[in-house]
């Protein structure tokens, strides 16, 4: 009996060791922490002599390079999170960085750096001892050192990556009360990332109930438990206060402001000959004291330009108080002839661009005018950037010789955003928004030119980039007559000051509209229906209530000799509040 016994009895207690043993191991499998360590290139995601990028305490997409030792970032990441400023001159190979003073460009591939101060001056040279800037697959690549000669952020190299921080603020931080790991997510089977050492200090992103999100002191973000944390582990913070970094001071873009509120007129001259018009044309302008002649337009694409100007004029105007700006554009040239010029020929090529930066200049100096008033309405988005290059550098030019520097726009939608009104507003003297082509002749779409709503909402969008003491809104002194007959539309231009005798000899009698702020008129003639939205003494006393109540810098108007008595009677009264 107990031989039958004793194999029994073998059999459950070797059960019962398997048993024991399968527990134990389940239970350590559950229990134990893994010793699997994460692959840190899969985990940054690089390849080769690729850094990961952490920007403040995130991981972006984009990837730094490490090329004999300097670290490169790619443009679209200089530009979206570090300076915006740097511009590319495909064609030249150059690139450009323009300050408040100076003007600084280095070759691509290259390492000597020229400054100057102005476009005709000889540059100053600098020898970086690294390469600048480079070209690889279509893609520039701008040294992290050089972009930290024109900005304020810090970057440190690691083995993997590169930390980066534009913004300082307070920070929670921790020290390891004993040895222990980082890992990848919280849990103890999450693949380890780094060890640390006992009295190790980390930062605390987040708290959990047993982890903590940290980043270490080389820039690697994962989880610790909290019981393996210094203060964290009895509820306790401790806090660093960052230190900003303040290397870079960018030189003050001064500006050159009026006294009082600046009333503009500008005065259409489309020959020589209409210089002769000064006088006539600014009689009972009143409250006016600034004329801007429409004299210079590109009419070739080396940097040149067609000008009916006269030192003459700019004396006779300058002996009746008016400051003079005259006017260059980019479109009357092409409308007078016919001819063609690529705005994109002219503005994206270095030595072009500051061929005519130059000439303008030179021009201005000669014949003794207050400032330049830039109207380029052919802007397009591929031409954009190029268009605030070159409004940095005239900006340069003008701030150099005392010039008064004022740009010409239409009123600010989104889908014109490349007119670069933040850049305008930081570089020019006077910003100055078109408020009218709400509708406009030939489009076929009878509306109010300028109604309130249009006017009031581009003044407010502008403000958003545009501080209000740079800010002018200009006013049209002129009414469309829109015509249409079935489904075929036309019109006419009506100037304010031929609108009353017209409204009159037809026996109109026009209805306040309080939507548009504007006298509106509406008749039939045979199949023909007519409407006039008004621009008169009520509309403009509109208008201007609006960019008093937002405190802008000034007025203009299009264009001297449209206008009446009594709405430059209103106009004087604005500028002299």
């Amino acid at each position: 009996m107990k031989k039958k016994i004793i194999p029994v009895l073998v059999a459950v207690f070797l059960i019962l060791v398997i048993g024991a043993v399968t527990v134990g191991s389940m239970l350590y499998e559950k229990y134990s922490y893994s010793t699997e360590r994460a692959d840190l290139d899969e985990y940054f995601g690089v390849t080769g002599d690729q850094l990961a990028i952490v920007l403040q305490d995130d991981m972006i997409a984009k990837k730094a390079i490490l090329r004999n030792g300097i670290c490169y970032f790619d443009l679209d990441t200089v530009h979206r999170y570090l300076n915006e400023g740097f511009y590319v001159d495909y064609t030249e190979d150059l690139l450009l960085y323009t300050t408040a003073v100076e003007i600084i460009s280095v070759s691509m591939g290259g390492s000597i750096v020229n400054s100057k101060g102005a476009v005709n001056e000889t540059p100053q040279t600098q020898e970086l001892g690294y390469v600048a800037v480079f070209e690889e697959n279509d893609q520039i690549y701008v040294a992290a050192d050089y972009v930290r000669r024109f900005t304020n952020y810090s970057v440190e190299i690691f083995d993997h990556h590169v930390q980066v921080y534009t913004q300082w603020s307070v920070r929670e931080v921790d020290t390891l009360k004993k040895d222990s790991q980082v890992r990848l997510r919280g849990g103890i089977k999450s693949p380890i990332l780094c060890d640390l050492k006992a009295g190790a200090t980390v930062e605390i992103l987040d708290k959990m109930e047993t982890w903590c999100k940290v980043k270490t002191e080389d820039s690697i973000i994962g989880y610790v438990e909290i019981k393996m944390l210094s203060l964290a582990s009895q509820g306790q913070t401790d806090t660093v206060q960052e230190i900003p970094v303040t290397d870079y001071v960018e030189p003050e873009y001064t500006s050159r402001a009026m006294e009082g509120k600046v009333s503009l007129g500008w005065h259409a001259i489309g020959g020589v000959g209409g210089n002769s018009t000064l006088e006539s044309t600014v009689a009972g302008a009143n409250g006016m004291n600034v004329i801007a002649p429409t004299w210079f337009s590109l009419n070739d694409e080396e940097g040149n330009f067609r000008s009916y100007a006269s030192k003459d004029y700019v004396d006779r105007a300058h002996a009746m108080g008016l400051k003079v700006w005259g006017v260059w554009d980019d479109f009357n040239y092409n409308l007078d002839t016919g001819s063609s010029v690529s705005v994109l020929a002219v503005l994206s090529k270095t030595s072009t661009r500051q061929r005519l930066v130059g000439n303008m200049i030179t021009t201005a100096l000669t014949l003794g005018l207050d400032g330049v008033n830039l109207d380029f309405e052919k802007i397009t988005e591929d031409s954009g950037p190029h268009y605030a290059q070159f409004v940095r550098e005239l900006s340069v030019e003008c701030r150099k010789n005392g010039l008064t520097l004022s740009i010409d726009n239409y009123v600010p939608y989104d889908f014109r955003d490349y007119y670069r009104l933040d850049v305008q507003g930081k570089v020019a003297d006077y910003v100055i928004i078109m408020g009218y082509d709400e509708h406009w002749r030939g489009s076929g779409n009878p509306g109010s030119v300028a109604s309130i709503g249009f006017v009031s909402n581009g003044i407010a969008k502008a403000l958003e980039d545009v501080p209000a003491n740079k800010l002018m809104n200009a006013l049209p002194f002129y009414t469309i007559l829109w015509k249409t007959d079935g489904t075929k539309v036309t019109d006419d231009y009506l100037t304010l000051n031929n609108t009353a005798d017209f409204v009159a000899r037809l026996k109109l009698t026009p209805v306040w509209d309080n939507e548009t702020c504007q006298n509106y008129a509406e008749w039939t003639s045979g199949s023909v229906k007519y409407q006039l939205w008004l621009e008169d003494e009520e509309s403009i006393a509109a208008k201007l209530g609006v960019m008093a109540a937002q405190n802008i810098a000034g007025v203009a108007v299009w264009r001297l000799g449209y206008g009446t008595e009594s709405v430059w009677n209103l106009i004087r009264g604005y500028v002299s509040q």
